[in-house]
């Protein structure tokens, strides 16, 4: 069964846990009567920077002085902003100075000073090094591999539709050339993926003229120029708006709502003659994206929610031939549009596509692959949405397209919990092309952020630590 991201995390949550409680060591509400439980705090911080998660404990007994494990203690924090305490008693910090930890059971309650610190990170910076310039289309995902990067195009502008993909030469990142281009039937092609040995790329099709749509499997043995090896269309006549390539199968997201649509999954053992090996659908909604990892297919499924497919893990006993649904869960205010899973964190980094204040990217735990729980939030406000994501798992920054906003770059690193954007986590956050901002995507390589910008083309921003500032505030 779909299970509600938790609450707490979203804008109204801190209020239902962080609720100024009584003050005082363990005793009853002042009625003359002795209360039936007493509890005392056994295990809290002194002191706790923001954004760091501290485990709570506390000890309940009964009037005879018998442990009562089964109570169960409610926690609090005064005053309110001062951080976040979930159910089960994790703490995470939020606005620096003095505050108190409150824990309290049937009229009783026990309290312990607390310090919260402010977390000094060094931000970074990010400088424009080189640009793409498309003015004529608008500009859809990219891909970069090998020096090359690929930019699809999306809908209609000045009269011309998305038709096409661009192949850059990024070998001198200051000076991206424009080298190719691959023309096909389609009014928007959203989407371009490499295969991680470079041998193959697929661009997918959304509006064809013929009504046939699919995806086409480019051969790379020159990246520099693309050769179509053939168009797919087969059960995708509806159109593709996303893929991922892992192995000889490529996933692909298939619009429309209902069993003929959803995720399908594509057998391009033999790149000339590809067949359908398998299909899903999640029953509501809509598929957007898909990515898989570690045998796992993390489905983007819009009002369905995320949904994670055993395609190989082993977990559920699935292959690309044969997706098991693992586990599902529903985020708080719908449009799923995309995620990407961390596998040494546990954490899924999941964007909500919804045009309205604030727009909102999800952190999901996923360290039991069967129970997935909405554990922390970061919201960037206005009305833009995130886009695509990037994560430098190396160094735990998370890098943010942000439509309008521009790009963002997050510390993730670490335990997660509560509202991000609350703990001074934010490194950097650059609108580079001023009012015309539009960033659909980012792509980290080295050290240098490749960038596709629905209204300007290709960017290219080196990225550095700036030793010794404060961090930056929005």
């Amino acid at each position: 069964m779909p299970r509600r991201a938790g609450l707490g995390i979203l804008p109204v949550l801190g209020a239902l846990a962080l609720v100024a409680g009584a003050c005082g060591d363990s005793s009853g509400p002042g009625d003359g009567n002795e209360p039936e439980f007493s509890v005392s705090i056994t295990q809290a911080p002194a002191a706790l920077r923001q954004g760091d998660v501290a485990e709570l404990r506390a000890e309940v007994r009964r009037k005879d002085g018998t442990a009562a494990p089964e109570i169960e203690v409610t926690w609090s924090l005064s005053p309110p902003g001062a951080g976040f305490v979930n159910s089960k008693g994790r703490l995470v910090g939020y606005a620096p100075g003095a505050a108190k930890l409150i824990a309290q059971v049937q009229g009783a309650a026990d309290t312990v000073p607390l310090t919260i610190e402010e977390r000094v990170v060094n931000p970074l910076s990010a400088t424009v090094v080189g640009r793409g310039v498309v003015s004529d289309r608008f500009t859809s995902d990219l891909w970069v591999h090998g020096g090359y990067a690929y930019t699809g195009t999306w809908g209609q502008r000045n009269g011309l539709w998305g038709d096409r993909l661009y192949v850059w030469d990024v070998s001198t990142p200051s000076s991206p050339v424009l080298v190719d281009s691959v023309v096909v039937n389609a009014r928007t092609v959203n989407d371009i993926k490499v295969r991680a040995d470079g041998r193959l790329a697929v661009l997918t099709h959304e509006g064809s003229a013929d009504g046939l749509n699919g995806i086409t499997i480019l051969d790379l043995s020159d990246p520099a120029h693309p050769a179509a090896i053939t168009r797919f269309t087969r059960t995708l006549e509806s159109g593709v708006h996303n893929v991922w390539i892992e192995g000889d199968f490529v996933y692909a997201a298939v619009d429309g709502e209902g069993d003929l649509f959803g995720l399908r999954v594509i057998d391009i053992s033999d790149p000339a003659n590809p067949k359908v090996a398998s299909s899903f659908y999640g029953g509501l909604s809509f598929v957007h994206d898909v990515y898989v990892r570690d045998g796992l297919a993390f489905v983007s499924h819009w009002d369905a929610g995320l949904i994670i497919l055993d395609v190989g893990n082993g977990i559920a006993g699935g292959s690309p031939q044969r997706p098991v649904e693992v586990s599902r869960i529903l985020i708080d205010g719908g449009q799923t549009h995309n995620a990407w899973y961390w596998p040494a964190s546990g954490y899924v980094f999941v964007g909500e596509e919804d045009f309205s204040t604030p727009g909102i990217m999800h952190v999901i735990d996923l360290r039991d692959l069967t129970n997935p729980v909405e554990v922390a939030s970061f919201l960037v406000p206005g009305n833009q949405p995130p886009h695509n994501f990037w994560i430098d798992e190396e160094k735990g920054i998370a890098y943010l397209a942000w439509y309008g906003n521009g790009i963002r770059a997050l510390d993730v690193a670490g335990d997660l919990l509560g509202q991000l954007h609350r703990q001074n986590r934010e490194l950097v956050g650059v609108r580079y092309g001023s009012s015309a901002t539009m960033t659909w995507a980012p792509q980290l390589v080295g050290d240098l952020l490749f960038l596709a910008d629905m209204n300007t083309g290709l960017w290219v921003l080196k990225i550095e630590r700036v030793l010794g500032l404060p961090s930056p505030r929005y």
